[in-house]
């Protein structure tokens, strides 16, 4: 079993601040893992106040990425 699994099924915080993954949440029980798989759809709003950013930061990374992505498909290989 996964330790995400594992503290969610426990209803345990993840102590491992040295993971990837590891954020300060408790709801979530500080994994982004959990964060993923439970949220189907979060706001902008509700991902910043996970990050501890504004909306708006939230939505200058979301048009980077988006733009990051359109640029590779368009690349041939």
């Amino acid at each position: 079993m996964k330790c995400f699994s594992h503290n969610k099924k426990n209803k345990l915080n993840c102590q491992k601040k040295d993971c990837r993954y590891w954020l300060k949440h408790k709801k979530y029980f500080n994994c982004g893992i959990v964060v993923a798989k439970e949220s189907d759809k979060l706001t902008l709003e509700s991902i910043g106040e996970i990050f501890k950013v504004t909306r708006m930061r939230i939505c200058q990374l979301e048009k980077i990425a988006i733009k990051k992505i359109k640029d590779k498909i368009k690349k041939p290989h």
